[in-house]
């Protein structure tokens, strides 16, 4: 049975490993031999092997046959699927947020969105903490914008999703000086959402995510397509 100290190595390589899949430290493909990645977090090979049998779990890792696991890979096939349900999601959680919603959520908005336009785009693809900051911010605001839905399985499948998305939308953030991530104002579709949502304004608001939503999509799809994904 595991004691205390091994659960706590485990939580620790599974946050760290899991961090850094969401936040393009290790991208979509990437091998995750258990040995290296024992010697770079310095933690044992079972806390190891726990957080990756963790993150199978979530869809995050996948086993390959006598060659240990990767980083599940990308593919155009699954952003189309997974943005298709992440808007179905969101504008569930978000019309029930709007209804629900009161002065404090309003404010709390205001203030993330504050926060996410003062936050710059990474300067480049080596840039992973400002990629990591911004990302942080980025969800928080799309985070405030649901919490009040009211629904814990609501909010749970969102925030699947969302790990989700972070891992697709990274690809464009890190490739955002590239012609083709047709890199948009996104503070201004932010700002717009922002202000349907104070509205109250549940078509006005679930439209224009949509649209946000639908625009970073075919961004992220295009560059899929170049790269052979």
């Amino acid at each position: 049975m595991p004691t205390a100290d091994d659960l706590s190595l485990s939580e620790r390589a599974y946050r760290t490993l899991r961090g850094e899949i969401l936040h393009g430290d290790l991208m979509p493909g990437d091998r995750l031999r258990a040995a290296d990645l024992a010697d770079r977090y310095q933690l044992g090979l079972t806390p190891i092997r726990e957080a990756l049998m963790r993150l199978a779990s979530e869809s995050l890792v996948e086993g390959e046959t006598h060659r240990g696991a990767r980083v599940t890979s990308a593919s155009l096939a699954e952003l189309h699927d997974l943005m298709a349900t992440r808007r179905l999601i969101e504008r569930a959680c978000l019309a029930a947020a709007i209804a629900r919603g009161d002065a404090q959520w309003e404010a709390d908005i205001v203030a993330a969105l504050h926060l996410l336009t003062r936050t710059p785009l990474p300067r480049d693809a080596s840039d992973r903490d400002g990629a990591a900051l911004w990302e942080q911010r980025h969800r928080r605001f799309h985070h405030a914008l649901v919490a009040p839905c009211g629904s814990d399985w609501l909010l749970r499948f969102w925030n699947t999703l969302a790990d989700h998305s972070e891992r697709y939308r990274k690809i464009r953030l890190l490739s955002h000086r590239e012609a083709a991530a047709e890199v948009r104002d996104v503070n201004a579709e932010h700002a717009a959402i922002t202000t349907a949502v104070l509205a109250r304004d549940v078509a006005a608001a679930t439209g224009l995510m949509d649209a946000h939503l639908g625009a970073t999509e075919t961004s992220v799809a295009r560059l899929l397509g170049e790269s052979g994904a």
